[in-house]
């Protein structure tokens, strides 16, 4: 079946609420390729690797978390942002993306993706006051040592976090997933027993041994593979598309 693409897109931004949430890039259409959309592909990050599978896969549309022309970027369309456009517009793909209002969605985001996947029973915000904070707080449902919650985070992204322990039972756990580490200073704030995120800084090892939590930076790839997968999920059931998930690996 195909849809308009007009259509997909403003469904995607009406149910993410794009429009509402500042950002450090544009969110939605970001590359307008055909006009009509029948396959999918998505994926973390719309780089040159996940752009050759869509172009394999005949895909109409790549939807990604990270997406392009971001503030800080140098504008300048040369070398590998050539390569990258280029690629799109030669083959008359549209690329979509969602960062912050894809982190935040309290069903397909990011955060309540990884929850789920490891068994957090999200309690609230890791920024009281705020309803669309990035970072949850929340519980397992019986408390595990360090090393035991290290291991079920491995086992669930596939790869095995970095750890700082804290000498005492994980029960009560802050995440905020990619490069989120800053927010421990909100983690030790409430109280919990760990944060996980995807990044870490040399600060961070300092912060979390010093206030007594365990730290674990389990990758900002790894722990950003669900949320777009589970938008392109949402769109593909809404519009009867064919989806495809490309996980181009990244140790980061």
């Amino acid at each position: 079946m195909l849809v308009a693409l007009s259509v997909l897109v403003e469904a995607a931004d009406r149910y993410l609420a794009a429009a509402g949430m500042p950002d450090y890039c544009p969110s939605g259409l970001q590359v307008e390729g055909r006009a009509q959309v029948g396959r999918i592909v998505t994926g973390v990050t719309a780089s040159q690797a996940l752009l050759d599978a869509a172009v394999e896969f005949q895909a109409d549309l790549v939807l990604v978390h990270h997406g392009y022309f971001w503030k800080s970027e140098n504008p300048c369309v040369v070398g590998m942002k050539q390569r990258r456009l280029k690629t799109l517009l030669v083959n008359d793909i549209s690329l979509v993306a969602y960062h912050l209002p894809l982190d935040v969605h309290p069903e397909v985001g990011n955060n309540v993706q990884l929850s789920r996947r490891l068994g957090l029973a999200v309690e609230g915000s890791l920024e009281p006051g705020n309803p669309r904070s990035v970072g949850l707080v929340g519980s397992l449902a019986q408390a595990l040592a360090p090393r035991e919650f290290a291991a079920l985070v491995a086992q669930v992204l596939g790869r095995e976090p970095l750890l700082i322990e804290a000498d005492r039972p994980i029960r009560r756990v802050a995440w905020c997933t990619g490069a989120a580490q800053g927010y421990i200073e909100q983690a030790i704030a409430a109280g919990v027993d760990a944060y996980l995120t995807g990044e870490v800084s040399e600060s961070t090892v300092h912060s979390a041994r010093e206030n007594g939590i365990s730290f674990l930076a389990a990758g900002h790839h790894a722990t950003e593979r669900y949320g777009v997968q589970a938008l392109g999920e949402w769109l593909a059931q809404r519009f009867c598309l064919e989806h495809r998930f490309v996980d181009c690996d990244n140790p980061v």
